[in-house]
């Protein structure tokens, strides 16, 4: 096991790490920042919705997930750019596979946003 901090601090030293990240991803990546924008936007009309707690729940989940890849997908094109900025296949192929996954991410969110607003008309 490596050395550090263990316990309550261990557990406050990744969240400040955690929170760290997310600033890190509003003030560097504009598609995190629209999508944290329409995840503002969007969260009160779920809350208001009268729709039932799992319909809820489900565009709620939906909204963060694709927040969760959106970050794994900046994380990836970081890492990617510090090795180097001339282009490599393999470097390319992340990219694009990073960016598929909040591509697949949207879809489901709006796939569910579609799902449940035609569930609701019924």
């Amino acid at each position: 096991m490596k050395p550090g901090k263990t316990g309550l601090a261990r557990i406050v030293a990744a969240c400040g790490y955690s929170f760290k990240g997310l600033k890190a991803a509003y003030q560097h990546e504009a598609a995190f920042r629209q999508e944290c924008w329409l995840l503002v936007l969007l969260v009160p009309i779920v809350l208001i919705w009268n729709i039932s707690l799992l319909a809820k729940a489900l565009l709620l989940m939906t909204m963060l997930l694709v927040l969760i890849v959106e970050l794994f997908n900046s994380a990836i094109e970081a890492v990617v750019d510090r090795i180097g900025p001339e282009f490599h296949e393999l470097s390319g192929r992340a990219k694009d596979i990073g960016s598929a996954g909040v591509l697949v991410a949207l879809v489901l969110c709006g796939l569910t946003w579609l799902l449940v607003f035609l569930d609701w008309l019924n």
